[in-house]
């Protein structure tokens, strides 16, 4: 504030430029001006004050962009880095998605013919329990025909 002050007493007030971020001095009026001429030392350190600071400021000014166009260059990346990675994401949820149906239908599949198999094998139990009876019917057949056959070798041989 109070180099505002001093520069306005002596004539040095600036002006901002929106357009441009480097302020322009602008020069009073005379009838505002003080009356009494500055002294040449004074003038020079005056304007290599305002060179300086001007030239300061044209820095400020050109780091202030390439910064900025750092900045809009990393968005730019990250924003095609991450529609990348989403357009993978969304390839491999409907992969996923995909593999998981086949997965679906396979179980499936694999429990109908897993229950049908069972069920076939309940079947035969069933039915090898009438087997029991049979065999041991087939088992007394045998030892008649056995014995009948014996019978019949014996009555051969008769000499």
């Amino acid at each position: 504030m109070e180099e505002n002050e001093e520069r306005e007493a002596q004539g040095e007030g600036y002006e901002a430029n929106p357009e441009i971020l480097i302020s322009e001095p602008t020069i009073d009026p005379p009838s505002t001006r003080p009356q009494t001429p500055p002294e040449p030392s004074e003038e020079s350190n005056t304007a290599l004050g305002q060179t300086d600071i001007l030239r300061a400021l044209e820095v400020v000014e050109r780091d202030s962009v390439a910064i900025a166009e750092s900045f809009t260059s990393l968005f730019s990346s990250l924003r095609l880095a991450i529609s990348e990675v989403t357009g993978s994401s969304v390839n491999h949820m409907h992969c996923f998605t995909d593999a998981a149906g086949c997965l679906q239908e396979s179980v499936l599949d694999a429990a109908t013919k897993g229950n049908r198999y069972i069920n076939s094998c309940l079947r035969l139990n069933e039915e090898m329990k009438g087997m029991d009876s049979l065999a041991i019917q087939l088992k007394f057949l045998r030892r008649n025909v056995d014995a009948l056959d014996t019978a019949v070798n014996k009555l051969l041989r008769l000499p």
